[in-house]
């Protein structure tokens, strides 16, 4: 393909520029001052920030703990039976983890929840979803005859569970504690919300110190040693894959399930199935009823806001326009990346694969300071409107390689020699090829493209501007307003982004149930 080099440009300065750029600016600045350890010193030093390390460690391993216990039940239910109405559950369970974090923090605050407790809380019912998807993928395709044969040696059901069931699921759980821990340790919207400055995790340290004291070296240094953990927990997760993958086939999922044909079993998964989905639906049910507290103020606050320098429309409309502009962004910036991964050989394409996941591996805040310290050359974008969209592209376009390119890898190489041996280019070989069998793909890589750019808080926490903030900002600010009409406001806001996300993910999964018949 004489277009990959092209494509591959097009991938690398966006990715160079954007991230790898930013963040060496970053390592600069926090090694800027004097002394070896730079503002590394400074920080290590200070009482507040070691605290907001020690703080995004253990709340982050108590999340993970949390989670695997909140979780067991339903995966259990989930993974072992077969019940009308299990995929409606399963998509249910999921819902959260596609939600907002200011939206996730709204309905905890609407619960009347703050503190420690409540971030714990918003932190299990957030990540729940990945334990469920990723242990329970695999305990659902664990073959039944295995654990048939040792109950014939004699095993009982808690020994089966333990020494056959357990040592097949341990990469699945580990996988999934390493993700939660990621999540929770750069935590930003829940924390900020829910814990005020009491709380800070790194995220927030970061956001507080290039906000409010303006220190731009101490924030880097917080960033790089954020970057730091991030890396440690990745690199401890792949040992442990190494080391404890256990070598065995699964089973298709179909063959596995059990009917509830006993008391016992009804009884164990209704409570578990139902438990779980009551408990995640009374926080999204108290921020609707919230919002409609005082005959619906909140709602009439959205259509008349008052003084509010920025009226909720306007941050609506800044929010789609952001969106629109982060799809296409992300899907030609994806597109691009993609047919390089599945136009090079060996080595080379792995690592350019890898490449493009790293921004998933940085924080949203980390993302936005960089954009925020290193963005003024060759041209200042700081003070511009584009840059919001790129930085929400910057997260959106691993997503978009990730369901475009599988289905590229699918296509006949065949189909592709035929068109060029007519007399096609090699950009009409891509266009009339390629990409009608990728439309699907694209259009489920720009669905969460969008959905990712209507919920991005932190990012845009340091680069929107005051008249072009984003509904998540928005939320924020009200939230942070004294008087029961703004609560209100903010509630209905909430409300709106919640219903608005979940819509354009459930758009995705059809879409995506559509590519699976087809293909």
């Amino acid at each position: 393909m004489t277009y990959r080099w092209p494509a591959a440009g097009v991938a690398v300065v966006f990715l160079g520029y954007l991230f790898l750029y930013p963040l060496a600016r970053i390592l600069g600045l926090s090694l800027g001052e004097a002394g070896a350890w730079g503002a590394f010193g400074e920080v290590l030093a200070d009482p507040g920030m070691r605290g907001a390390l020690w703080f995004s460690v253990w709340q982050s391993a108590c999340s993970v703990a949390l989670t695997l216990v909140a979780a067991t039940p339903i995966t259990w239910a989930l993974s072992r039976f077969s019940f009308p109405g299990r995929s409606l559950a399963r998509a249910l369970v999921t819902a959260p983890f596609v939600l907002p974090t200011v939206v996730v923090g709204s309905a905890f605050l609407a619960l009347g929840m703050q503190g420690i407790r409540a971030i714990l809380a918003a932190h299990v019912f957030y990540n729940l979803a990945v334990v469920v998807r990723t242990v329970g993928g695999v305990w659902s395709r664990i073959d039944p005859g295995l654990l048939e044969a040792a109950r014939t040696l004699g095993a009982a059901p808690r020994q089966v569970f333990w020494r056959v069931v357990l040592p097949l699921l341990r990469p699945a759980v580990a996988a999934s504690s390493a993700i939660v821990f990621l999540f929770t340790f750069t935590s930003f919207g829940v924390v900020l919300i829910l814990g005020g400055l009491r709380y800070r995790t790194l995220e927030v340290e970061i956001w507080q110190q290039t906000v409010v004291f303006l220190d731009l070296p101490a924030a880097a240094a917080l960033a790089v040693l954020q970057l730091v953990g991030v890396t440690g927990v990745l690199a401890w997760y792949s040992r442990y894959q190494e080391r404890r993958s256990v070598g065995v086939d699964l089973s298709p999922e179909s063959r596995n399930l059990l009917p509830l044909s006993t008391p016992g079993r009804r009884w164990g998964a209704g409570a578990a199935v139902g438990g779980t989905l009551v408990a995640l639906s009374v926080p999204l049910l108290m921020l609707v009823a919230r919002s409609l507290r005082g005959g619906g103020v909140g709602w009439r606050f959205l259509v008349d806001p008052g003084l509010l320098a920025v009226t909720p429309v306007r941050a609506m409309a800044n929010s789609l326009w952001y969106a629109l502009a982060t799809v296409l962004i992300a899907v030609t910036v994806g597109l691009c990346a993609s047919t390089v991964i599945v136009s090079g050989k060996g080595r080379a394409s792995r690592w350019f694969d890898v490449l493009l996941m790293l921004p998933l591996g940085a924080s949203a805040v980390t993302v936005g300071f960089g954009m925020l310290v290193a963005l003024d050359w060759p041209v200042d974008l700081r003070a511009t409107v584009v840059l919001v969209p790129l930085a929400h592209a910057l997260v959106a376009t691993p997503f978009v390689v990730r369901a475009v390119t599988p289905m590229l890898r699918s296509v006949d190489t065949g189909l592709r020699e035929s068109a060029s041996v007519l007399g096609a280019s090699p950009w009409r070989v891509f266009r009339e090829v390629d990409l009608p069998i990728a439309a699907r793909a694209t259009a489920v890589g720009a669905g969460f493209a969008a959905a990712i750019s209507l919920g991005e808080f932190g990012a845009t926490a340091f680069i929107a501007r005051p008249d072009t903030i984003t509904v998540p900002a928005l939320i924020f600010r009200l939230l942070g307003r004294p008087g029961a009409v703004s609560y209100a406001g903010a509630m209905a806001m909430a409300v709106l982004l919640a219903a608005l996300v979940t819509g354009l993910i459930m758009v995705v999964d059809r879409v995506r149930l559509g590519e699976l018949g087809s293909f």
